[in-house]
């Protein structure tokens, strides 16, 4: 399981102009699910997004975790973070798992996220949407369970 992890000041994700999900500042958590994930790779990631130190302190250091900070979780489906790019000029996807294994394991971990972090949102697994953001910083980073 693959996680684009961007701290922001605000982001939001729309769909045919309707908003489905919105933070101010917080993490957006762009989420490939990979063929070979399971529940274990959920709880891994979720548990690695809610306490990875990328929030500054009083001292300027990224010190603070999202659940440190109180942060929001903004939550898109991203099954292009499992392709494999190495060879030629068109990805390959065959690392992404199929739709239907990826929408549980993208459902069981916007849920599990909402019960364990109150400010959740998502987008809708297999729509397509317009994400919007302030990224913060820069600060990005590519975490894996």
């Amino acid at each position: 399981m693959l996680g684009l992890v961007q701290r922001v000041s605000r982001a939001s994700v729309s769909i045919k102009g309707s908003i489905t999900g919105e933070i101010d500042q917080g993490i957006l958590l762009l989420l490939g699910v990979q063929k070979n994930d399971s529940n274990a790779d959920v709880e891994k990631l979720l548990q690695k997004v809610l306490s990875y130190r990328i929030f500054s302190d009083d001292e300027e250091k990224m010190n603070l975790s999202l659940s440190d900070v109180g942060g929001g979780l903004l939550i898109v489906s991203q099954f292009t973070l499992a392709a494999d790019t190495k060879k030629g000029l068109r990805p390959s996807f065959s690392a992404a798992a199929k739709p239907d294994h990826a929408e549980f394991l993208y459902d069981h971990f916007v849920a599990q996220a909402a019960r364990i972090h109150p400010v959740t949102q998502s987008g809708i697994f297999g729509a397509n949407m317009q994400v919007s953001l302030c990224n913060d910083g820069p600060v990005t980073f590519m975490l894996s369970s």
